[in-house]
């Protein structure tokens, strides 16, 4: 039986709870606890809610289908997240929610509405459902991390801690996220494997790279076995970092130990001799 919701009322009269005081604990953590607490729980109407640039961007309209009807037989199981913007409300969280109550003529919903957040707080709530959830495509995630690196100029540590993932995983996001738009595009369509993306990061530019590419465009390479064969074929290896061994770093010690002006001037001719370089 179809979950029934209350009759609309004008804003005025429309009553809120605080959702801390009896919503399901699961619920906030698949958000994100601190930053919903103190959320209002109403029930807004569809048309009233403004959808702008969201994390996910790839939509499958037979999954959506089957969410609406199974929201129309079960009802909203978590509410929408919303954020007042003055006589607006913005979607923050549920936009495959929200287009799936569109497609079966839902009226309304019930929302969690936030109020005088921040885009760095919105974003982190975003981020923290979206990630959850296993079909959110890695290019998303990657443009999505990106973002809230440009919008709050945070280290790559930083992000690590106010998102919750590992850094080295933030890394190798930052690093997809600053692709062409075609090969991500190509990587939404075609469904490649993120490390067929970054190992043609890490080659050196040329012809080879560039039919790689063309192959990564038109779907024909999308898995990183594949590549590796190319590669091998071709008998490419990967780039590999230098290592700085110990003697390159003894020599960068004594140079930043020669720019010491406390340092004795017989001391510094005797560093100059062993580097062989000249004190300005």
């Amino acid at each position: 039986m179809a979950k029934e919701f209350s009759a609309r009322v004008s804003k005025r009269e429309r009553k809120v709870t605080d959702i801390t005081l009896g919503i399901d604990e699961k619920i906030l953590r698949a958000n994100d606890q601190k930053l919903l607490r103190g959320a209002q729980l109403a029930t807004i109407a569809l048309k009233e809610i403004e959808v702008r640039e969201q994390v996910r961007t790839k939509f499958n309209d037979e999954s959506l289908m089957e969410l609406g009807e199974n929201i129309k037989v079960n009802g909203l199981i978590q509410p929408l997240v919303l954020h007042r913007e003055h006589n607006k409300f913005i979607l923050i969280c549920g936009e495959r929610r929200f287009r799936a109550m569109s497609l079966i003529e839902m009226a309304e919903a019930p929302c969690f509405i936030l109020e005088n957040k921040s885009k760095e707080e919105l974003m982190a709530i975003q981020f923290s459902e979206n990630q959850a959830r296993e079909d959110l495509h890695y290019i998303d995630q990657a443009d999505s991390i990106f973002g809230y690196q440009k919008l709050t100029a945070a280290s790559e540590r930083k992000i690590t801690a106010a998102l919750g993932i590992s850094k080295s995983e933030v890394h190798r996001c930052l690093q997809i996220a600053k692709l062409p738009k075609d090969l991500k595009e190509a990587a939404k369509k075609f469904n490649t494997e993120k490390y067929v993306l970054l190992e043609w990061n890490e080659l050196d530019k040329g012809v080879i790279r560039d039919d790689i590419k063309k192959d990564i465009l038109d779907g024909s390479l999308t898995k990183r076995l594949q590549l590796k064969r190319m590669l091998s074929q071709l008998k490419i290896e990967k780039p590999k970092k230098k290592k700085e061994d110990s003697v390159d770093k003894l020599m960068k010690a004594i140079k930043a130990q020669m720019k010491d002006p406390k340092l004795q001037a017989r001391a510094k001719e005797m560093m100059k001799e062993l580097v062989g370089e000249r004190i300005q």
